[in-house]
């Protein structure tokens, strides 16, 4: 690598926090709703905003970088060794209903390995970040993971697929057994946030299916970096540029939670 990773990371903020400054401002009045794929996966004039913001950024300081966004897909050169994955607006349906749990999520990836991760959460003005084998932070104060061991006291958090209400394999069934073996289950709405919590020892394990690279690749550094532990459901390496299972934690209940997600 020409330059240690830390080299990219104030620019990196420094774009999270402007994006979601402008994210704020328009969260009032953000125009028309379109729809994606069905109606639970949204997507607003602020997403559109906030990605053309940070990718024109990128853009205009990194011209020989490649970037893959959410609303825009894959631009750049194709043999890029970097290559930034932006998630403009994360949590775009709490957005739209005024809840506060939605996040601007940015990585950074050398040769298609995480370097730098940078999720913010506008409303709560909590800045989380982290650089491959520097930890993790949020708000300039390093984070850790949780040391809940016990899976009957932890609290878990999860996602539910764009896809559900076409696909009969649904995640409801994994909400009923964690809800049965730990203290609580909770889905908030934002993969980014999710993992920031889970590194911040706020949640104890997360688990999640059909994500995209752009939703994990921040969230996923960030949680390894304070100490946790990610796989697929069955315990092998994880892959952020295809992350369709995703199985997060603070490493002490990892296991019980691969048994309860593979469990009849």
């Amino acid at each position: 690598m020409k330059a240690a990773p830390d080299k990219y990371l104030p620019f990196a903020k420094e774009l999270a926090l402007a994006a979601g400054k402008l994210l704020l401002k328009m969260s009032s009045n953000f125009g028309g709703i379109k729809y994606k794929t069905n109606s639970g996966n949204l997507v607003t004039a602020a997403d559109k905003a906030s990605e053309k913001l940070i990718v024109g950024a990128i853009c205009k300081r990194y011209p020989h970088h490649c970037i893959l966004a959410e609303e825009g897909g894959d631009s750049g050169k194709e043999n890029a060794e970097f290559q930034w994955l932006i998630d403009p607006l994360d949590g775009t349906t709490n957005y739209a209903h005024q809840l506060p749990l939605w996040s601007v999520s940015i990585a950074l990836t050398y040769k298609r390995k995480v370097i730098i991760g940078v999720v913010y959460i506008p409303v709560m003005n909590d800045l989380y970040y982290a650089v491959l084998g520097k930890g993790a932070f949020c708000n300039n104060q390093r984070i850790k993971v949780s040391r809940i061991s016990d899976i009957s006291k932890s609290l878990t958090v999860t996602g539910i697929p764009y896809s559900t209400k076409e696909e009969p394999k649904d995640n409801f069934l994994n909400f009923r057994k964690f809800s049965h073996a730990g203290q609580a289950v909770r889905r908030l709405g934002s993969a980014a946030i999710d993992f920031c919590y889970t590194a911040h020892g706020k949640f104890d394990g997360y688990w999640e299916r059909e994500l995209n690279p752009w939703d994990v690749a921040a969230g996923s550094l960030i949680l390894t970096e304070a100490g946790g532990r990610i796989t697929d459901f069955r315990g092998n390496p994880y892959q952020v540029y295809s992350p369709d299972e995703t199985l997060a934690s603070n490493g002490k209940i990892h296991r019980p939670m691969m048994r309860i997600i593979n469990s009849h």
